[in-house]
This record gives C-alpha cells, structure tokens and sequence, in this order.
C-alpha cells in the first residue's frame, strides 16, 4: 500500500470513529486488542476491522448505519461468530449484537411466535419457550452460543430441521434497516410499502422463469440469494427471502420467529453401516418414516472423542464405521418403537440400537454437535473449514460422497465426513495444507473441482451456513449468467453503494484471499531451543498450538455441567473467553496487529483473566489448553527480567511454606495482625479482601511419622503435596487412616516433593521443569514397583498427568503419569469398603477444575453414590483456581466465578447439606465466601 492510500485509509477510519463517538454510543472500542479478537470468526478468514461496535439499542444500530453512510466505512453484523464461510468479518465497522441486544421481547403463546432482538442466543430462546412446550424449529450445533440473527443471516438449520425447517421456513416478521436509513418491517401478515421492495416485486417479475427454474429445487439449496420465495405464488415473502442473505441487503433490528409444538417423547435408533457413502444409500428409504432428524456420522470422529474422553465416555454402538441418527418424535412412546422398529427393517443397516434413554441420548447427541471440533483432529495434519457445508438431493446423496471422497484422494487430502444427511448437506473437515508453499493453490483447486461435483449432482455449494468468503467466488459455477445478475440487481436495490458485508455472494473477494495463518507465521522474539512447553499434539510449535482453535466457539456457552471457560461466564467479554485469548495469540504469531510479540499489552490483557483452570483442555473440541499457553507466554515475557511480585511469593508458595513450616505457630500469630497481615498481602500481590491461609501446626510428614502405622496390607505410596503438608493436613490424616481401614499399607517419600504447580502457574517453566523432574525421580521406583501412588490435591496430581511429560525430558515422566490416582481412583471399585451412610443427607459436591478436566470425576461420583445421599455435582469453577483469585485485580471476577454456580448451589442446598471438595483452592474460596467448612473426600469417607 502506498503512503498516501495509506494515509487516506487512515483518515477515513479515524472519521468513522470519531463519528461514532460523536454519536454517543458506549461501546465503541478500536483497540488492536478488539480488532484481534474480531479479525476472525470460525472460517479460514482473517480480516482486520477498523472498529468494533457493540450497540445497546435501535438508536444506536441507527447511528453506526448513518456513520458508516457518511464515511463510506463498510459494515459487517455479528451475532455469536461462529460462521464457517467468513461472512461474519469485515474491513470497515463490525456489530456485535450478542453482547447488548440480546433479550426475548416477547412470546405470544396463541400465536407461537417469539419476538427477539438479534443477538438473542438460541439455547436461551429455548429455554423460556420450553415451559410453554414451544421450541423454535432450527437446532445448529452451535445452539449453546449462536444467536437468532445470526441464524437468519446465515439460514442456518440444524440437526432436526428435517422435521421442523430451516431459519428461513421459522421467520414471521423481521425489522430491517437498510444504509439509506429507510427501516420497515416484513413478514407473513405485514404489508409494507416501500420503493425498494417495489423495485424487487418488478425485478423478480421480469425473471419469473429464471428464479422457478433455478431457485428453491431443494430444501437445502442456500448458496446465493434464495429468491425463490418472492415469486408471486409464494406470496413474495421479503421475510424468508432476508434469511440467508448474510448480512448483505440489510441490518436486522429484530425478528419475530415462528415456534412449534414440541413433541414429549424422543426416539433415536442408531444404525451402522461399512462406509459413510453406504449410509447416505438408504436415507431415502427412512424418509417416509418421518424422522425430525436424520444425521451422519463417521466411526472416525467417534473414535476421536472416545480418545479424549475415555472409553465409557461413548455409549455402546454397532458395528460399522458409518452411522446414522434416526430420532423419531411423537405422544406415544411404543407407537415410536414400533415405528422405530420400521426403520431399522427399511434402513438396510449392518447393526443397530434403540435408544430410549435421555441421558444417553444426550450424550450421543453432544458428539455429533462437536462434530466440527473433533473432526478437525482427525488426522496427522490439522483439518480445516473450507468446503464444508455442500448439499445435494437426498437421492443423490450416496453417489456425491463416492464421487468426494475420490476427489479427496486425487488431490491427497483426508476428510471426516458427518452431517444432516436427511437433507442431503455434509459437513467436512479436510486437512488442506495451507502452510504448504503450493497451500493456497491446492485449496483453489481442490474447492473448485468440489464445486464442480456438487453443481454436477444438482446441489448447493451451501447447504446452511452460508456462501461467505468461502464460496461466493464459486457460484458462476451453479447459477446461469442471468441469475448471478439478478443477484447484483437485488444488491443494487438495497445496498447500492456496497456498504453491507462486500466481498460477500455480489462482486464476491476471491475464495483464497484473506486466509489466516494456520501456525506457519513468524512469531517476534522466540528465543532458540526449546520452548518451556512442548505442548501436547503440536511438535514444541507454539504457532501451531493456538491455531488449534478454530472459533467454534463452545467457550461461550451458558453455563453448565463443564468447566470452560470461567472468566468469559464472569464477564461475557470475548475477550475472556478461550476463542477470544486464542484470536490475539493467533495475531501475535502474524506479527501484524499485534506486533510486541510475548511481552504485547493485548496479549496480557487477554490472558489476564484466565484462571488456569484448564477447562478448555477437557471441554474444547478441539483441544486448546489455554492453561499452557498462558504459562508459556509468562515463562517468555519474563525470562530473565522482573517478575510481578506475586510471581516470587505466590509462585513459589511451596517453597516459603517449607522454609516457614518451623515457625508456623509464630507465623499464624503474626498474620492475625491486621498491620502484618495487610503488610504480607501487598508484599504477596494479595488482594487486602482475601484471607491468608493458616499453616498447620506440624506439617503432615511430622504428624505421620509420630504414629504407628499398621503394616501387612499392600503398600500404597501417599504423595503428600505442598498444599496437603504445610496447610491442609486433616485431609491427609484422614486419608491415611481410610486407606488403612480399607487393608493398605502407608509408605511416605522419605522427603517431601513439589510437583511445581505454582510455578507452572505463572510462568517460571524452567524452575517448573525441575521441580517436576525431581517429582517423577521420586515417585518413579514405585511406579515401577507395581505400587499405586496417591495424591490427594487434585491440581497437583494433574501435574503429574499432564504437565509433568510436556515438562520433563525423561521417559519416566509417562510412566509416571500412568502411575498416579486419586483416592477414589484407587477405592471406587472395592466392593468391601465401608463407607458412611448418608441416606437423607445431601452432598453439594465442587470438582476441582483440574479433575473435571484432567483426571475424571466419574469415579468418585461412583463412590459418592455408596453413601445413599442426593448428590448435587456443580459444574463450573470456584473462582480461586490457586493464585489467580487471591492476587490484586481479580477479587471481584474470582467471586463472580463462584457465584454462577458454586455458591448458588451451597445456598440453594440448605445448612445441613455437607460440601465436598478435594481442590485446596475450592475449599479456601468456600471459607472465604460463604464461612462455609468443606470437607476432603477422605474425611466425608472416614466418617468420624
């Protein structure tokens, strides 16, 4: 670009800023920080805005239109940004409805109708319709996070739109705002006059027989605009038509959706077959059955999840390495099985399975909606977005997956193949080697020959979600001349100046434009050697680890039964949830927008409030552990400078509880003065409104070795932790004395080891390194030995898992980490322990993050169950997560953290309930917060 382009472009952005904030509008930020987060959305694309806008009203939707009118500024909407086309990015001014202008306005039950502003999040929507026994149609798999307006954008459909429609098939009315400033609205029962939509009425009747004979000839024919529903025999419906037209005719203000009678009873029959391509043979032959859904899925991603998650993590399948989801809908539980029953006769399949129950079933569903993330870690190479999406007939179905998967061949690519194979649309994930010095080259080539194929078929490049950046450029391919004229003549008529997402379906960027990095960028002051981290499944490379994350956007999910990401349900910034951290590391590795590399002030400010939780690592389809890329970025911003204060005394907490553990009484005296004690604080980087633990008395190694232990039983080594030795040794007395009630034999390290947790925490990898090595010398004999190790601290014990083996170069390091359990781990399946009898009592029941996302909790779910007490499991995170809610800064989004389930659930629970948490953190926050007591494992398990 030349200085004065330059300049002018300069200019002309700092105009429409300078004109949005003229306006009055309160969330105007172009930061490089929120131009990182938003460059992206879950496509391949990358494009810079010049300013992000997230409105809190109409009248402000109305002032950034009339600014980016008088500038000529482009403007892209933005709902939840987990389009896969890159239609949700663009160069000039972004609109983020969901952060604001997100609430339900209204539901009318007569007329099953539900008003909402666009940034509307469809599980929300859900929600309140479902008391009312209403639903709204379309189900993406992004349902927990993607909004309606965005939906509508884009037609998206979902898993059961094969019984209850498209987006566009569910629109009632919608509030429109064109550039010139005209707003009106459009639906079913509204008549509006308008000269643009008098223009379109004559432009559509002077190509009557192009738009019949081109346009609507099956359900899932998106690509383009879907004129089809303004011919006149359709009553010129302006409403349907906006669905699908990606943001580019006109702002949505709001929309009225239609909702449907949701039926009581779901059955879903599971059928199995040798290939994908021999499933999508006998679809047809399951249509007349009238499924709500009818989904594909590949025995590869299957395996995929049942990798990450543990062998009884995925219910009992048949055989077969294609399957598909029948779920039939209705009143009448066994009419459904007899009409089940029917299916499985008339599918053809090699194997099957009823699945009535509703736990199960959600599970089997929860793979088939992470079927994006999980397919994306199906091969050697990271597989990508890009032909993802393409819909045939259902008849044709059988015959485009064979003529695919040898294109996939000829060109040398590996796909995973799932989707709503009812309506003919298959999602994939290919491993296109973008980073490849003929990357971009091969991608053109291979989603042209796609296009072709799909066109050969009588499909759509788009079958939901849109043709974006992705295939816009390739719609010559599928449409005559006369209909891709047509669309520039519609385009003319609403946005005439091509302010409205350009580059998008009309004068379309070309498809290898604007692609993003994948990992093979420059990443600016990367010393040589080794990083701190090897990071697991990415070879040590750091670029290639944060391009794990592919923006489907799980991370921005309600809250639930997972833990990711805590600090995004705190704030519901973008900025703080996992997507949002791994956008601006994505933009460090460019080098371009955020170009400070390690020690960047955006990235700091994105990581500042990740709790290290690890979350992510467990709840992310695809992987990312944000946890580790935090401490790397820590552990190379501070090499061999200074550190924040907090790093040498909460980060080396271990440490200074050793050194201080003589003087522990002393110690605990002198912290009940409030001038010590406010002293200590600051000196620690602790917030003044926290508490400081007391040490124990005598350490747990002193107390251990003052007793007789009992002998004969077999040995099992007790790993006492830093946390478990210097502070919380009622946990560890009580294990000792359950373990040998149950017949083992204690054996104790002759000296206490730190796992290095804190260290790891904030970044100090090389001190980590040794810590953790000299934790795996320890423990490794017995390994070895056959005897089980127990740790008691669940962060801890996690280190030993995880982080010990990216950490320490030594083979050990895994057979270590395969050596190591929990008490519940090691007691759930003795049948002859004794454990307490709570029948009538209530157990409220925190995870430490770590062990949710890590370890697994199932087994102590297993053993919690023995007491005959209601078990209460909250999801989530406390907010403590080890340093990050005691340090200055993070109080208040630490007890925000706790308050969105944890302290509910304590309340909720009643005086009398009993909480349980292993997690040191967890416990401290509860004493904390609520002046609540929590108890061990090991001491709710003792009885005493």
């Amino acid at each position: 670009m030349t200085a004065s382009r330059l300049d002018d472009r300069l200019s002309t952005a700092g105009d429409v800023v300078s004109a949005l904030r003229r306006s009055g509008l309160r969330d105007v930020d172009d930061s490089s920080l929120a131009r990182a987060l938003y460059s992206s959305d879950a496509s391949l694309y990358r494009v810079e805005p010049t300013v992000v806008v997230r409105p809190y009203d109409l009248d402000e939707v109305h002032a950034v239109v009339e600014a980016c009118r008088t500038t000529g500024i482009p403007l892209t909407s933005r709902g939840a940004g987990t389009s896969i086309a890159g239609n949700a990015v663009g160069t000039g001014v972004v609109l983020d409805f969901s952060r604001h202008m997100n609430r339900i306005l209204a539901i009318d039950e007569a007329t099953r109708t539900a008003e909402v502003q666009p940034g509307v999040v469809h599980a929300a929507l859900q929600r309140v319709a479902a008391p009312l026994g209403l639903r709204y149609g379309p189900d993406p798999s992004t349902h927990t996070r993607c909004t309606v307006g965005g939906m509508i954008g884009n037609n998206a459909c979902g898993n059961r739109a094969l019984g209850y429609g498209r987006s566009a098939d569910n629109v009632a009315a919608l509030d429109l705002l064109t550039m010139a400033g005209e707003r009106f609205q459009v639906g079913h029962d509204v008549v509006v006059a308008s000269e643009r939509l008098g223009g379109l009425r004559s432009l559509i009747g002077d190509h009557l027989a192009t738009v019949r004979t081109e346009f609507g000839r099956f359900g899932r024919q998106v690509s383009g605009y879907s004129l089809e529903h303004l011919l006149p025999e359709r009553g010129f419906d302006v409403a349907s038509f906006m669905a699908g037209t990606e943001g580019t005719l006109a702002v949505m203000l709001g929309a009225t959706v239609d909702l449907v009678q949701d039926a009581p009873v779901r059955h879903l029959v599971v059928l199995s077959f040798p290939s994908m391509a021999e499933a999508a043979d006998h679809v047809p032959a399951i249509l007349p059955f009238d499924p709500i859904a009818c989904e594909g899925l590949g025995g590869r991603i299957v395996e995929v999840y049942r990798a990450a998650n543990g062998v009884s993590s995925v219910p009992e399948l048949p055989a077969g390495d294609g399957f598909l989801y029948v779920e039939l809908a209705g009143d009448d539980a066994a009419e459904l099985r007899a009409r089940a029953d029917r299916v499985v006769r008339a599918s053809g399949a090699i194997g099957h399975r009823h699945v009535t129950s509703p736990m199960e079933q959600s599970v089997l569903w929860r793979i088939r909606e992470e079927g994006a993330g999980l397919a994306s870690r199906a091969w050697d190479r990271p597989a990508l977005a890009g032909w993802e999406d393409a819909a045939v007939p259902p008849e044709r179905l059988g015959e485009y997956l064979r003529g695919f998967e040898a294109l996939l061949d000829q060109h040398g690519l590996h796909g995973t193949l799932f989707g709503h194979f009812g309506d003919g649309c298959v999602h994939v994930r290919i491993d296109f080697p973008l980073d490849a010095p003929d990357g971009k080259q091969g991608f053109r080539s291979f989603l042209t020959d796609a296009a072709t194929l799909a066109a050969s078929h009588g499909g759509s490049f788009s079958g939901e979600h849109g043709d974006g950046r992705a295939r816009s450029e390739l719609l010559p391919l599928m449409y005559s001349p006369e209909a891709i004229g047509l669309f520039e003549q519609v385009k003319g008529v609403f946005d005439p100046d091509d302010l409205l997402n350009p580059g998008v379906l009309v004068r379309p960027r070309p498809l290898d434009s604007d692609l993003r990095g994948m990992g093979a960028g420059w990443l600016p002051g990367l010393p040589e050697g080794r990083q701190g981290l090897k990071l697991l499944h990415d070879s040590g490379d750091f670029g290639a680890a944060v391009h794990r994350c592919t923006g489907v956007g799980k991370c921005l999910a309600a809250p639930g039964a997972g833990v990711m990401c805590p600090s995004f349900q705190a704030t519901r910034n973008e900025k703080d949830s996992t997507r949002g951290r791994s956008r601006v590391l994505q933009e460090m590795v460019d080098g371009r927008l955020v170009d400070g590399g390690w020690s960047s002030p955006e990235v700091h400010e994105a990581l500042d409030l990740c709790l290290s939780c690890k979350g992510c690592l467990g709840d992310c389809p695809t992987g990312v552990d944000m946890a580790s890329y935090k401490a790397e970025v820590l552990h190379q911003t501070y090499r061999g400078r200074l550190r924040p204060r907090s790093h040498y005394i909460l980060g080396r907490l271990p440490m200074w509880a050793r050194l201080g553990a003589p003087l522990a009484r002393l110690s605990n005296v002198a912290l009940r003065l409030p001038g010590i004690a406010h002293l200590a604080r600051w000196v620690a980087g602790i917030d003044q409104r926290r508490s400081i633990p007391a040490f124990a008395p005598r350490t747990l190694s002193k107390v251990l070795a003052a007793e007789e232990r009992a002998t004969g039983g077999d040995p099992v080594l007790l790993w006492a932790d830093s946390f478990t030795e210097y502070f919380s040794t009622d946990a560890g007395r009580a294990a000792v004395r359950l373990l040998e009630s149950a017949g083992y034999e204690i054996r104790l390290l002759e000296r206490q080891q730190c796992c290095g947790l804190t260290w790891i925490s904030t970044g100090q990898l090389d001190q980590a390194a040794q810590l953790a090595g000299a934790a795996v010398e320890q423990l490794h004999p017995y390994v070895e030995a056959g005897i089980p190790v127990v740790g008691l601290e669940p962060s801890c014990l996690a280190v030993l898992r995880t982080d010990a083996v990216e950490l320490v170069d030594d083979p050990r390091a895994a057979v270590v980490a395969q050596g190591v359990f929990t008490l519940a781990e090691l007691l759930a399946d003795r049948e002859d322990l004794d454990v307490p009898d709570l029948s009538g009592r209530t157990l409220v029941v925190q995870p430490h993050c770590h062990q949710a996302s890590v370890i697994g909790f199932d087994a102590d779910l297993r053993l919690l169950s023995r007491t005959g007490a209601t078990v209460v499991r909250v999801g989530g995170c406390c907010g403590l997560a080890g340093n990050f809610g005691v340090e200055k800064g993070h109080y208040e989004v630490s007890v925000a953290v706790a308050e969105q389930q944890l302290l509910p659930a304590v309340r909720d629970a009643g005086p009398d309930a009993i909480v349980v948490a292993d997690g040191f953190s967890c416990r401290t926050q509860l004493d904390d917060l609520a002046g609540v007591r929590a108890v061990h494992l090991a001491e709710l398990l003792l009885g005493d």
